[in-house]
């Protein structure tokens, strides 16, 4: 099943972020990359999904952490969740390991 991927503001502003800035292309390589397994599988093995207990989503949804890279100092990460609509995942964040 495909997902849609629906950025939040906070998430956009991440990315745009990340793809303005030329000392990390390795790192916006795996972003990209964990984004396209994302819309494909949510629970592809390499991003490493799991409930991210701290948070909920804006209507007490869970929230979910996708690695998108890993062993690496700083590593970032993908928060979202499902919805709003049907097959599609909201990104929240776009950010380094908390």
């Amino acid at each position: 099943m495909n997902f849609r991927l629906n950025f939040s503001r906070a998430a956009e502003a991440q990315l745009d972020a990340l793809e303005q800035n030329p000392l990390h292309p390795k790192r916006l390589k795996a972003v990209r990359a964990a984004l396209g397994k994302l819309e494909s599988n949510p629970h592809h093995p390499s991003l490493n999904t799991h409930k991210y207990n701290e948070y909920s989503g804006i209507n007490g949804e869970p929230v979910f952490e996708a690695y998108a890279e890993n062993n690496t100092p700083g590593a970032y990460r993908i928060f979202w969740s499902y919805g709003p609509e049907k097959n599609m995942i909201t990104v929240l964040a776009i950010t380094m390991h908390p």
